[in-house]
């Protein structure tokens, strides 16, 4: 029932709030299982759509607690309020070093002749890391064409399921700074490009906290529907992420 409704919706992912105990009730209980699909299949984590869940639950069903408990295939996720956004705790997966040749004709099918400066793999998410030369700037990144149509034949040994583009941040001026750019493209599972990807970020902050030496940073997607997240590493090997959304969707949940 899930993936069909998914595949109706025809959204990147579709997230399902539900109870956990029968007694539970979706405006004074803190806890709820939550399970993501993209129109092909179900997805071990999905940042947005579980900032998405915590904004229903706190804006339009208005759910009295201040932080919310997921329980999902990652293990258990807590959003909380944070004054006009939300903060959400992922875990943080790391990304090796990935050797060029085993990923070439993937990179090269996707992106042609682009510039790249270094490659990782993150094998806890099954997400390959591609980090573009320094010499391109933010514009580029964004009217990128990336050719995803054929990445599934491509690659189709089931270790990659999601390609990052990432870009090194540009020093403030009349712009706002920002310490990395991204885009995120996940045809494996259905998903041309993600506009909005929690999930890469859990990656993404990793790397880019590595190369920048910083714990706190302002990260920026490059998409139509994307936009900037606040990121600070904790010391517990987590991640908090603090966004804002807009519920543009409606439905209904059964209390």
């Amino acid at each position: 029932m899930h993936q069909k409704i998914a595949r109706e919706m025809n959204l990147s992912e579709t997230a399902f709030i539900r109870k956990l105990h029968p007694t539970d009730n979706f405006t004074q209980s803190s806890c709820f299982g939550l399970r993501w699909f993209t129109p092909a299949s179900e997805v071990p984590l999905c940042g947005h759509a579980t900032l998405a869940s915590a904004a229903v639950l706190f804006e339009k069903i208005k759910n009295v607690n201040n932080t919310l408990t997921f329980v999902t295939l990652s293990g258990e996720l807590k959003a909380r309020r944070a004054e006009d956004s939300i903060i959400l705790d992922l875990p943080l997966y790391p990304a090796h070093p990935q050797d060029f040749h085993e990923v070439e004709d993937l990179i090269k099918t996707a992106i042609g002749d682009t510039l790249v400066q270094d490659i990782r793999y993150s094998p806890d998410t099954r997400k390959l890391l591609v980090q573009l030369s320094d010499t391109y700037k933010r514009s580029f990144l964004e009217n990128l064409k990336v050719n995803t149509q054929d990445l599934p034949q491509v690659e189709n040994t089931g270790k990659v399921k999601g390609l990052i583009l990432t870009l090194k941040g540009e020093p403030g001026g009349q712009t706002q700074a920002f310490d990395f750019y991204s885009r995120y493209f996940a045809p494996w599972v259905g998903v041309a490009e993600d506009p909005v990807t929690g999930s890469a970020h859990a990656v993404l902050s990793s790397y880019w906290s590595q190369q920048l030496g910083k714990k706190d940073m302002h990260a920026f997607q490059c998409s139509h529907r994307g936009g900037e997240l606040e990121i600070s590493l904790r010391p517990d090997g987590r991640v908090d992420i603090r966004g804002s959304t807009a519920v543009v969707l409606e439905g209904t949940l059964t209390a």
